[in-house]
């Protein structure tokens, strides 16, 4: 068995140790051999007006928006409770009485 994880992008086991990164032979990425743990203490996710947001907060909608796709409107001041951060565009994950959305923390103001 390799010690050498698989890539974390391509998922191919193709991979090779240079200096203090793994490099995929596949598909070209690089990635840090002390792992994801340094990038995801880094985040950091703030609302609208610059509180640093955590797991757990609660937090409320500062302006009213439209879900893409449905005739749904999320009203301004709707609250969400236990949010969840995510990586990528849209970094919460949360709950509102409408169902499940992932919501850019811009449009959030934690309570």
């Amino acid at each position: 068995m390799s010690t050498i994880p698989a890539c974390p992008q391509c998922a191919m086991e193709n991979t090779y140790p240079d200096g203090d990164n793994f490099v995929c032979a596949d598909c070209g990425h690089e990635w840090s051999m002390a792992g994801e743990t340094a990038e995801e203490e880094s985040r950091v996710v703030k609302d609208a007006n610059g509180t640093v947001l955590q797991d757990g907060d609660s937090v409320v909608l500062i302006k009213d928006l439209k879900v893409k796709g449905t005739s749904i409107t999320l009203k301004m001041g709707s609250k969400a409770k236990s949010i969840r951060l995510v990586d990528g565009d849209h970094e919460v994950d949360c709950r509102l009485d409408t169902g499940s959305f992932m919501l850019k923390a811009c449009y959030l103001k934690k309570v």
